[in-house]
This record gives structure tokens, sequence and C-alpha cells, in this order.
């Protein structure tokens, strides 16, 4: 009888993953995309907008799970070329360290982040994009705010699940919380 073992799965079953996502902490990563001037000054930050499950539209990071067996750095440019386009041009340092770890609930207020689906923990990374960005998978469309206007109320109640205060601790950990 032979035994063949996969040692490297992608993705799992939807099923599996509910059960997964039930029982244990899932890890994910959260870019906030950033167009930068010529010395590295944050100008402007790019939002998607989406729709979410209950048909709401919502203001959104880049966001993913990391695959068993990827490193943090190709799961960040796997999600970016896949919300932002293959041309995007994503800059990520030879060693990401990220700005902050959220931690995401299915319980609301236990954190300001709130996922119903799971507890999710999410390295967080600013994100310098270079090239032409077109909103691809069920993005609708991907927006250039200032750091004046993405720190905004109006921008910051379209963010659901406390992204909008991970969108301003990034604004800050770059210098540009106005």
């Amino acid at each position: 009888m032979t035994e063949k073992t996969e040692t490297t799965p992608a993705w799992l079953a939807p099923e599996e993953l509910e059960s997964v996502r039930g029982r244990m902490p899932i890890l994910y990563v959260d870019a906030v995309p950033v167009r930068v001037d010529e010395t590295g000054v944050v100008t402007h930050v790019g939002l998607l907008l989406r729709i979410l499950s209950d048909g709401t539209v919502s203001r959104a990071l880049v966001s993913g799970r990391v695959l068993h067996h990827e490193r943090i750095r190709d799961a960040l440019l796997r999600h970016l070329e896949k919300d932002l386009g293959p041309v995007a041009l994503p800059h990520i340092p030879a060693a990401p360290q990220p700005f902050t770890v959220a931690e995401y609930f299915p319980t609301a207020g236990v954190t300001p982040y709130h996922d119903p689906r799971q507890h999710a923990v999410s390295l967080a990374y600013v994100v310098p994009v270079a090239g032409d960005c077109r909103p691809r998978q069920d993005a609708l469309d991907l927006v250039w705010f200032t750091p004046e206007e993405a720190a905004s109320p109006l921008v910051q109640q379209d963010m659901a699940g406390g992204q909008g205060v991970l969108l301003k601790q990034a604004l800050a950990h770059v210098g540009r919380l106005p």
C-alpha cells in the first residue's frame, strides 16, 4: 500500500476552512498601498471599493490569508497583484517588517478589529506601489486619497471591520496622520 502525503497544500476545501476558522486563528496580511514622492514621503493612499457579503459597499485595504508554506513576502506580493493588478510594481523590502499586528475577533468589541467569520491575526504593512494599478478580483475600484482625505471621517465611515483604525495607524507610522 502506497501512502502519498501532500507536504505543501495551498488551500483548504471550503468545509475544512470553516472548521479551522471555528477553532484557531488564521494568519493574514494587510497591505496599505501608497504612492510616495522622490523623497519617500507618502502622498496618496490607495483604497479598494468592495461589496461586502451583506451587500453594502465598503472601502478596504489589500488583505488576504497567508498560505501554508508561503513566505510573508510572497503572500504580500500575491495579494497586491490579485487586487491591484500585475503591473502595480510594489516595493517590498527584502526583510519586510509590519507596522503593527491586528487581531480580528468574531466577537465585536474585543479589539478595534472585527471579522464575524473568524479569529484572525494580520501582519500589516505599508507598501509603496509605482506602477499602474487596476483593481481585479472582487474589487470594484481603486481610489487614491491624500493622507488627509483617507483619515477624514467621510472615508473612515466607509471602512468596515476596523480597517479605518488600521489605516490611521499606517498613516501615523509614516508620519502622515493629519
